[in-house]
């Protein structure tokens, strides 16, 4: 059977991806871009986490960069600051918080002024008077000169020390004297030694577009309006006050008032438009379970460069990666699930396929590991699942990625498949489906199985040898799902509608979803009957890999934990194990899609631990012995046998045949016919380890040789005096490099595919 390639004239039903309100739903759940605790603390928007980094690494120059963006003076705000960030440190859950006023101190100390833009300031047009002294004017001041508006400072002192001074007297002489230069570097002017009152400031109101008032004197001056207010205006008189508590508070409201300033310059509503101003809320997850409590670098007044770099160092650099930390896929692409949704709804709504996330989007496991790390429960296999449906529904998915398996799960459901009854039943009680991979990799596994149960359980027991359809789900192929569902359901039927006994968590998950099947885990049969005579488990201990089909199972989990207990195994606790438990790179048919991803992945699950692994998914099993580590499946314990090496996809075919002839001449005492070639036929090992890797069987190859022997055409490639021949085979071109043999069989030597077409012209 040939599965159509996309472009084809079939007609689909539409999978509609997610809506624009949709996705902006999904994409908060993700809170990584969320601020820090203690960047969401200041109302003035430090990035406290970024400064702390510098600090840390010794860039005072940077750190002092980031300090100087939130103030015009940032001498004396360092110097007074009332660090709301610091109350909000995570590390008060462990001890003490980050003193980050003190790092704060330390970079404007030893930090190095940021060099001027050499880009020309535009002056704006309109025009601000500032009245009155105070931190507030001076802040307010600054702000608006950093906005380009021409200042004008009404004040009582005789110089601008004064007025600093007037403003900033708690902070020590060198912060004054380090901000009176910045004030003097400005393009602000003063009005000194004026008498402040009502009368000068209606004189000034056709001179200035803005007037502003200290709060105190907006007291003093204006005692029916509300000194309490934290900002005000008055469009008629066009007044701005503010009345702040505390350096940090008195620092932030100036620049509220700055905005409100920009916003009456130009003759826009002060209250619209203004963004999240001072201190918000974050919804940022950080683990800090693991954070070592440290106490705080002890200092004496400012501190030294090294304490400082100390200090720094215990900071937690707050983020929300829990679903990188344990996902592969994500920390291979090194994107976090809310760009990666983004990327993916575009690749898929707007692009409609065919660009760079096709590759992503077939590189997910679709094991929902993700679901279970993320706090708000973010699964990226459901977007990628989603998407994959989408592109199969308008011929935007290529077939190349998933055609092998879809093709290997044909054969499962044709060829190798196999549905009876006990003999000496019509219908039956169970049936047993240990899966698809069970039978290609452990076929003496199943059979023990298979005969065990039919010994031990009463009403008969059927035998079913196919595939649940999880390959054509995971490709999104819904339409070939629908048809194996069906084709299931009614081989079930044939049967008597039994309970299912099944061999594979994944297949048990893939058949749930088929509605009113009646499922049980072998395991859970095992464990009421008892474990067969000779079971035994390894004399060492092993660590337990949890399949991500189980992956919200926990009456799975614990069913084969207390077989492992039983057998006598054991078990050593790793990280990420149960529902947390990281796909080996077989499941949403990475292995096939991305085979540099599924290894990383399989990489993943194997650092958790050195011993061997025991597993209850056939295809953990495989995946971790062909990484080279020793893997055995449960049930392989259970009945003493051993699969051994890990079979290539030839020997996976064989494996399924083999078993069902077996079975079909041992229990039911039918004959099949086996075909035998009529040439010899042998592999170097090199050629073998090609095929495994470029997923070439035998069977493709002898469809090439007895083409050739066929048409007799081939070539002959003189430098590595190797013969070629190619055949296409579905929609795939392979080709076969051999050395003829004396009696007229083949030596293969390499193979490989394509899927162009070859096109052989006459004459």
């Amino acid at each position: 059977m040939i599965i159509e390639e996309r472009g084809s004239t079939h007609v689909y039903k539409q999978i509609r991806m997610l809506s624009k309100e949709e996705l902006e739903r999904l994409e908060s759940r993700c809170v990584h871009e969320q601020p820090a605790f203690c960047v969401a603390a200041c109302p003035l928007k430090l990035d406290a986490k970024a400064l702390a980094q510098a600090v840390s690494q010794g860039n005072f120059d940077e750190a002092r960069k980031l300090y100087e963006k939130i103030a015009p003076f940032p001498h004396i705000l360092a110097a007074g600051c009332d660090a709301p960030c610091e109350a909000k440190c995570r590390l008060t859950e462990r001890g003490d918080a980050v003193d980050l006023r003190a790092l704060e101190q330390a970079a404007m100390a030893y930090g190095q002024r940021g060099r001027a833009r050499g880009v020309l300031r535009m002056k704006k047009r309109k025009t601000a008077a500032v009245f009155g002294s105070g931190l507030y004017s001076l802040f307010l001041a600054g702000e608006l000169n950093k906005k380009a508006y021409p200042v004008t400072v009404f004040c009582r002192e005789d110089d601008a020390d004064a007025f600093i001074a007037a403003g900033a007297g708690f902070a020590p002489p060198e912060a004054l004297a380090a901000d009176a230069a910045l004030l003097k570097e400005t393009d602000i002017a003063f009005r000194f030694s004026t008498d402040l009152s009502r009368e000068l400031i209606e004189e000034q109101r056709e001179r200035f577009d803005v007037l502003c008032l200290s709060p105190e004197l907006y007291a003093s001056l204006y005692p029916e309006g509300s000194a309490d207010a934290a900002l005000q205006y008055d469009r008629e008189n066009r007044l701005v006050s503010g009345s702040p508590r505390g350096v940090t508070e008195t620092a932030f409201c100036a620049k509220k008032a700055a905005l409100t300033v920009d916003r009456l310059a130009q003759n826009l509503d002060p209250g619209n438009s203004r963004g999240a101003e001072g201190p918000v809320e974050t919804r940022l997850y950080t683990d800090v379970s693991g954070a070592e409590a440290l106490a705080r670098v002890p200092h004496q007044g400012l501190y030294t460069p090294g304490e400082a770099v100390r200090e720094a160092g215990r900071c937690l650099q707050c983020r929300c990666d829990e679903c990188i930390k344990g996902c592969a896929y994500l920390q291979h692409y090194q994107k976090f699930p809310r760009v990666l949704t983004r990327e993916i709804y575009n690749n898929v709504s707007i692009i409609m396929g065919d660009h760079m996330m096709n590759k992503p989007i077939n590189a997910c496991s679709l094991c929902g590991q993700c679901s279970v790390t993320c706090p708000n429960g973010y699964d990226m296999g459901e977007i990628c699942h989603l998407a994959r449906q989408n592109m199969v529904s308008t011929d935007k998915m290529p077939l190349a990625p998933h055609e092998f398996a879809l093709m290997d799960m044909l054969f499962s459901n044709n060829e190798a498949f196999l549905c009876r009854p006990q003999p000496g039943f019509e219908t039956c009680q169970y049936v047993f489906f240990p899966g698809c991979q069970a039978a290609a990799i452990a076929p003496e596994t199943v059979k023990a199985a298979y005969l065990d149960l039919c010994r031990r359980l009463d009403g008969g027991v059927g035998l079913l040898l196919g595939c649940c359809g999880a390959i054509c789900d995971w490709a999104g192929r819904y339409e070939l799902y629908d048809q194996t569902k069906e084709f299931i359901r009614r081989e079930l039927a044939r049967l008597g509608d039994p309970t299912v006994i099944v061999g594979c968590p994944s297949c048990k998950k893939e058949l749930a979803g088929y509605g009113e099947l009646k499922l049980v885990g072998i395991w859970d049969v095992l464990l009421r009957l008892g474990l067969p005579e000779g079971a035994r488990g390894l004399e060492r201990p092993a660590a337990l890999h949890d399949s991500c089909g189980a992956r919200g199972d926990p009456g799975t989990q614990e069913a084969v934990r207390s077989i492992a207990k039983a057998l006598g195994v054991r078990l050593e606790d790793t990280p990420y194990s149960g529902d947390r438990s990281p796909c080996c790179g077989y499941g949403g048919l990475t292995a096939y899609a991305n085979r540099e991803v599924a290894g990383e992945m399989t990489a993943k699950c194997l650092e958790r631990s050195d011993a061997p692994y025991i597993s209850y998914c056939m295809a953990c099993r495989d995946r971790f012995a062909r990484q080279g580590r020793e893997s055995r499946h449960i049930l392989e314990l259970v009945y003493g046998t051993d699969a051994g090496d890990p079979p290539d996809i030839s020997q996976k075919r064989y494996n399924r045949l083999t078993l069902k002839k077996e079975l079909l001449w041992e229990l039911w005492h039918e004959e099949t016919r086996e075909m035998k070639l009529d040439f010899e036929l042998r592999f170097t090992e090199e050629a073998l380890r090609l095929m495994d890797e470029r997923m070439i069987l035998k069977d493709d190859v002898i469809a090439v040789l007895e083409e050739q022997r066929r048409t007799g055409q081939a070539v002959f490639d003189a430098d590595s005096g190797l013969t070629a021949a190619c055949r296409r085979v579905g929609n795939v071109t392979f080709w076969v490099k051999y050395t003829p043999l004396d009696n007229g069989g083949y030596l293969v030597r390499s193979a490989y595919s394509h899927r162009m077409q070859v096109v052989r012209r006459q004459g």
